[in-house]
């Protein structure tokens, strides 16, 4: 029997996931782990798929930070080139030494007029030095504007602070089974209010003996809650009206199958909504499992200890017959 004739009539197939397809012009997983999509355009100029300021607020903060420095000390070696091009001589206050000497003296100066520190020791008396001392100045003057809104740009910009399961598990749950998986704000004392869920998924299915991409919603046990404080294990009962119903772990496999998840609440902190999304491939489903808990009573019984170490523990159930 083909996986596409095992697929219930009453699952609910959702056209408008903005995926492909056509298996044959597709590779990999759609969503990667961390909410970005697999994805890689070409075809158009690169200098129009390339915005500076959009990746530099969203480079790794370690990048940024690298990159920054890099930035001073590259303008700050170049300005330092024209200046000892132009001749020391046009300077005042230089002490005599070797190449090095006087080059490092000017490259002190460079960062001096880039900042507009200008201690005084060494000026500039010529007219070519003073010109690109002037330059310097204003480069710095605009340097400084966009840092600072990039900085601002990064702190301020809405973040979910999710951190979710590494597996999706097919567990027990009433007389049958379920797809869970599930996530928790790793952030003290940060609460999403207003959260909502939506959860699909695609499948590789034969249809007139070809192979083709099927998307299904997935009916959940919840899809909104008013408030997230603790963790929150996202319940996908496996029914007639499962596209997983009678699938086995083989099936995933075959199927391709993955699981796209779409966040979506309101940040009292940023006053704004943020999202956040994530997948789970076939082989990050895992069969016959069940989530450890993951929150306890604390030693005094005054507070709710959540533990957010256990968010991927889980342990292996008996398999449940049926579906």
């Amino acid at each position: 029997m083909s996986l596409y004739k095992k697929i219930n009539p009453f699952s609910k197939i959702n056209n408008d996931t903005g995926f492909a397809g056509n298996i044959n012009d597709t590779g990999g997983r759609f969503i990667n782990k961390n909410g970005t999509y697999n994805l890689v355009k070409v075809g158009i100029p690169f200098r129009k798929r390339f915005s500076v300021f959009h990746d530099m607020l969203n480079l790794p903060t370690w990048k940024f930070i690298t990159l920054i420095f890099v930035f001073y000390a590259c303008i700050n070696i170049f300005f330092t080139a024209l200046y000892f091009i132009s001749g020391p001589a046009q300077f005042n206050g230089l002490m005599p030494g070797g190449t090095w000497k006087i080059f490092r003296q000017l490259f002190y100066f460079s960062t001096q007029t880039l900042t507009t520190v200008g201690y005084g020791h060494v000026s500039p008396i010529g007219d070519a030095v003073n010109i690109l001392a002037a330059i310097e100045a204003l480069t710095g003057f605009l340097s400084l504007a966009i840092a600072t809104g990039l900085i601002y740009g990064r702190f301020s910009k809405p973040k979910s602070y999710l951190v979710f399961s590494d597996n999706a598990l097919i567990s027990p749950y009433k007389d049958g089974k379920a797809l869970m998986f599930r996530f928790a704000p790793f952030k003290d004392k940060h609460v999403l209010t207003e959260l909502e869920i939506k959860v699909n998924c695609g499948l590789l299915l034969i249809e007139n003996d070809k192979p083709d991409y099927k998307y299904f919603s997935l009916e959940l046990e919840r899809t909104k809650v008013e408030s997230l404080a603790m963790n929150w294990t996202v319940v996908h009962p496996i029914d007639e009206k499962s596209p997983f119903y009678n699938f086995t772990d083989e099936d995933m496999k075959n199927a391709d199958a993955e699981i796209y998840v779409m966040l979506r609440g309101f940040d009292d902190v940023f006053s704004n909504f943020v999202q956040q999304r994530t997948s789970y491939t076939f082989n990050e489903i895992l069969f016959d499992c069940k989530f450890v808990p993951m929150y306890r009573e604390s030693d005094d019984g005054k507070k709710t200890i959540l533990e957010l170490h256990k968010l991927n523990a889980y342990k292996k159930v008996e398999s449940v017959k049926g579906n």
